[in-house]
């Protein structure tokens, strides 16, 4: 075996080591919400008005923008797939590198987030937040 095929050999491998390191975060996120339809969340009390919630093994995030108005959004950032870190006020945080997102829309409002969070279907009802 030659030299340049075994540099070439592990010249392809570095690369690969790359991008599987480039997948993904380390918490597991797949973009999406992983919860049945009908799965209770959380309940109403436990969203604060003017902020939120994020429900990390669910995948979800929920903000209650104004009193009764409840948005449900993945909690998975769309700039390497971490999960969001807080709700402050109306924006979703994201520290692991400062992307943040609307708690209203979702929508990207800074850093380097490519695009806006996903909307999750939900229904209120007695009291309770479930999955729609």
């Amino acid at each position: 075996m030659s030299r340049r095929i075994v540099f070439s050999g592990l010249g392809a491998l570095g690369v690969a080591a790359a991008l599987a390191g480039c997948a993904g975060g380390d918490d597991g996120g797949d973009g999406g919400a992983s919860v049945e339809s009908g799965a209770e969340l959380a309940s109403t009390s436990e969203v604060p008005v003017g902020g939120g919630i994020v429900l990390a093994d669910e995948g979800v995030v929920i903000t209650q923008p104004t009193e009764g108005e409840f948005k449900a959004f993945t909690s998975t950032c769309t700039h390497e797939g971490r999960t969001v870190t807080s709700v402050d006020g109306d924006t979703i945080q994201c520290a692991h590198h400062g992307s943040s997102y609307s708690a209203t829309t979702g929508a990207v409002q800074g850093g380097p987030a490519p695009e806006a969070l996903a909307t999750v279907e939900i229904t209120v009802k007695d009291g309770k937040i479930l999955a729609a």
